[in-house]
């Protein structure tokens, strides 16, 4: 008699059908793992199955997900608006009922916080991305080398600068405050402006993030993300592959000098990062880590010519 897989297993194969876009065998065995294991669900499961049956046209099958994840509690309204994977579903009659249910959950979360800091945070997240946004747009239109191009970045500058003294007051005040005290995205914003800030202040800032994710105030993969950045604003390589760039020659997009490719996934599975294979996708990029090892060297004569080495 074969071995039932387990829950995990089958969210591990669920995964790698979503990523090879056979989305109704991903729905399919994100709807097993739940069937066998219902004590064992988790939120982010959830959220991925209604992805997948909303990619396999089986829209009912992703609004019952959905519907199940209103009654969890889930509040990232946010993310339910702008998620591509569930764009064919926004049209559907059922959309709107699970947007305010899904809405009310956030407002009750958001109740629960410091509600000057709340407002404030609100404001520096709407700052720190509303330029960013239009950034692909105004390639587009007028190219990367262009001075309307340059002025949009200048304006980006600006916010951030802005933005900049706003969070160092909160962080002087307070220190780095959790998602209990300041919500996920109140708490998310605080990383997106250290970020975006010099390379002096998110080396001065790193200690602080670091601290906070040991005991639970800061995601391990937001550090990871602010290492990486670090680390090639330095001239080393990066360790969790989370910084890409276009290449200068080719103009394609490619992965950043890193360190010990081989062994990649296995630390970012450390900090809470899905397979580099997975982000990559986003991009639509793929990841052969034989012939990136092959392409290394080049790409670290770019980084090295950047710093005149």
């Amino acid at each position: 008699m074969a071995q039932q897989s387990s829950y995990t297993e089958l969210i591990k194969l669920a995964s790698l059908k979503y990523e090879s876009k056979s989305y109704l065998e991903s729905g399919m065995l994100y709807a097993e793992a739940f069937q066998n294991f219902p004590q064992e669900i988790k939120t982010n499961d959830r959220y991925n199955a209604a992805c997948s049956w909303a990619l396999a046209k089986q829209n009912d099958s992703a609004f019952v997900q959905l519907k199940h994840l209103e009654e969890m509690g889930y509040s990232d309204l946010n993310q339910l608006n702008k998620d591509p994977d569930l764009a064919t579903l926004r049209a559907a009659v059922q959309w709107e009922n699970i947007r305010i249910g899904i809405a009310g959950n956030r407002e009750k979360e958001r109740s629960k916080y410091n509600q000057e800091l709340l407002v404030l945070l609100d404001s520096i997240y709407l700052s720190d991305q509303v330029y960013r946004k239009q950034l692909d747009s105004v390639e587009k239109t007028f190219g990367r080398t262009t001075k309307e191009y340059k002025l949009h970045w200048v304006k980006i500058k600006e916010a951030d600068s802005v933005n900049l003294i706003k969070v160092e007051a909160i962080l002087a005040k307070h220190g780095w405050l959790g998602a209990d005290s300041i919500g996920k995205e109140g708490n998310r914003t605080l990383f997106l402006v250290i970020q975006h800030a010099s390379i002096e202040t998110q080396e001065k800032y790193l200690p602080m993030m670091q601290a906070a994710a040991r005991r639970g105030d800061a995601n391990l993969s937001s550090v990871a993300l602010l290492e990486d950045r670090i680390n090639l604003s330095r001239g080393r390589k990066q360790v969790y592959g989370s910084q890409i760039a276009k290449h200068p020659e080719t103009g394609l997009f490619y992965v950043l000098p890193l360190e010990d490719p081989d062994h990649v996934d296995k630390r970012r599975a450390e900090v809470g990062l899905g397979p580099l294979s997975e982000y990559l996708a986003r991009w639509k990029m793929t990841w052969d880590v034989e012939e990136y090892k092959r392409n290394l060297p080049s790409y670290m004569a770019i980084l090295d010519a950047r710093f005149g080495r």
